[in-house]
């Protein structure tokens, strides 16, 4: 046993190292925990920091940094390590962790979100906090926003490196094989910017998006109120506006009978329509729409301007395609489908949110997480990829099996767990957060991660040899982002198949490493 103690080479001079198997399981276990604790610290130090400064600079760039920060170190520390030909063998737990955190969280933490958050489903729609059906495969399930199908897009487009390292590989070529990854290098990078900054202007972006949505269905809340007042006769049979009918609820709507429309009497208006959708903010309301009938910009709206304001905004529905033909329910129609534009969009601005109690206090203590959970992270990264690397020694079980299995609990649970929690809450907005986090979390594997690696291998000269890994990535990234890029309701029954890519994924690496030597 001493001998054996002797043998092995301890990380920093003195960290305890053995190279039986059951000491190398133990070690595992230990450094694991410890690196589950360093990403619990910076989860919750990020957590606390974005209530304080919000999103933008802090949520798109700072924070979906650190949520890589233990994979990225443990990676790094996997090629660093001692001569070229030890980090050529201990680089597969890098690739292993890479490979493995991606597909956890895009099937088995991905298809338990869908068990935990399911509702009742009708018309393809999940209704929020109710879940009556059990487990129907078609009648349970999730619905999330479209800035969720934008953030499966993304993910599918950061995997555009990895396609592009493999090239050399896909023509049997050993000639350029290190240029190429230099330019795989530049472009992961490059894709790191463009995400973090996508991150940055995103809530910018979003509430522009939210501001038109709102618009557009207080339009169509009003195009509705009038038809309904006006018995189903607005238009006429030609699509036109009927100026007869139109005369008349001008004249309704113009309480002080003075041939104008004021803002209060348009005030009236918007508020008698009682708008239940969203939190709807009257005044901005009112200067929008004074604004498309205003035009001579006098602060009033004459009857000729009421006329041609309702026929644009006719013409808008018109124009919308929500049927084959603008026949007399076009207008509820269109209202219908503003409501869903709306919706898809998750709209926050209703939801209360609390001041931070102390944020000084707060402040420090996020600080103080983050420096704690990063110096766990920096610390014990390599000790973990030692333990793998004498586990796999030990056992002749791949390295890089150990590592896809094991190490992303590690990493990626507590990530894992607060996903789970937020989407047992059963709305269409935690449900839409919690997908788009996972999304977020691949997206910044894919880019953060493998440049990372690629600057190791570049570096280092190691030989890019990961090609069954890089397919499983592949495979799974883009089904799933096409799987979020053409759909916005997730039946239970996807739940399945995301379960089933986990074990399929496993079995692919081994069928082509060991049985097709792929690698």
């Amino acid at each position: 046993m001493y001998g054996a103690e002797e043998a092995c080479e301890q990380t920093y001079g003195f960290m305890p190292c053995t190279t039986t198997a059951l000491g190398n399981v133990f070690l595992i276990i230990v450094y694991g925990y410890l690196m589950f604790l360093a990403a619990t610290y910076l989860s919750a130090g990020s957590e606390l920091l974005l209530e304080i400064l919000g999103p933008g600079l802090i949520g798109g760039l700072f924070l979906p940094i650190l949520g890589a920060l233990p994979d990225a170190m443990l990676i790094l520390v996997s090629g660093l390590s001692g001569s070229t030909e030890t980090a050529q063998s201990q680089v597969s737990v890098g690739m292993g962790l890479l490979a493995g955190s991606t597909v956890m969280l895009l099937t088995l933490v991905w298809g338990t979100c869908i068990i935990v958050g399911k509702c009742d489903m009708q018309n393809n729609v999940a209704i929020d906090l109710k879940d009556t059906k059990g487990f129907s495969l078609t009648g349970s399930g999730i619905c999330t926003d479209i800035w969720t199908s934008y953030a499966g897009i993304i993910m599918a487009i950061s995997v555009i490196p990895f396609i592009v390292v493999q090239i050399p590989l896909i023509f049997h070529s050993n000639s350029g094989r290190h240029l190429t990854v230099l330019i795989a290098l530049i472009l992961s990078v490059s894709l790191l910017i463009s995400y973090c900054l996508y991150q940055v202007f995103q809530p910018w972006i979003q509430r522009r998006r939210l501001a038109y949505a709102k618009h557009k269905h207080v339009i169509a809340g009003i195009l509705k109120d009038l038809n309904t007042r006006a018995l189903g006769k607005l238009s006429t049979d030609d699509g036109k506006p009927n100026v007869e009918v139109l005369e008349k609820l001008f004249k309704a709507i113009d309480v002080n009978d003075d041939g104008s429309l004021s803002r209060s009497e348009l005030r009236a208006l918007i508020v008698g329509i009682q708008f239940s959708e969203f939190n709807l903010d009257e005044n901005d309301a009112i200067e929008k729409v004074m604004r498309d009938f205003d035009t001579s910009r006098d602060s009033r709206v004459n009857l000729k301007e009421f006329i041609d304001g309702v026929e644009r905004w006719l013409e808008e529905a018109k124009r919308a395609k929500i049927s084959k033909q603008a026949g007399p329910g076009y207008i509820d129609n269109f209202h219908e489908q503003t409501r869903r534009e709306h919706n898809l969009l998750g709209d926050q601005s209703d939801e209360t949110v609390e001041a931070v109690e102390n944020p000084r206090w707060t402040s420090f203590k996020a600080v103080l997480l983050l420096v704690l959970g990063t110096a766990i992270a920096a610390v014990f990264a390599d000790p973990l990829v030692d333990a793998v690397d004498n586990f796999s020694s030990a056992t002749s079980i791949p390295s890089f099996f150990i590592s896809f299995i094991a190490l992303p609990l590690a990493t990626n649970s507590s990530e894992a767990v607060s996903a789970i929690i937020f989407a047992s809450r059963k709305k269409l907005r935690s449900a839409s957060l919690t997908f788009s986090e996972l999304y977020g979390a691949v997206t910044m594997n894919n880019v953060l991660c493998l440049s990372v690696f690629l600057a190791i291998v570049y570096m280092r000269g190691l030989i890019w040899d990961f090609s069954s890994e890089v397919l499983v990535i592949l495979i799974v990234c883009i089904v799933m982002g096409v799987f979020a890029s053409i759909r916005t309701s997730f039946p239970l029954w996807t739940s399945l198949i995301a379960f089933l890519m986990y074990p399929f994924s496993l079995a692919l690496v081994y069928v082509l490493d060991y049985v097709f030597g792929w690698s």
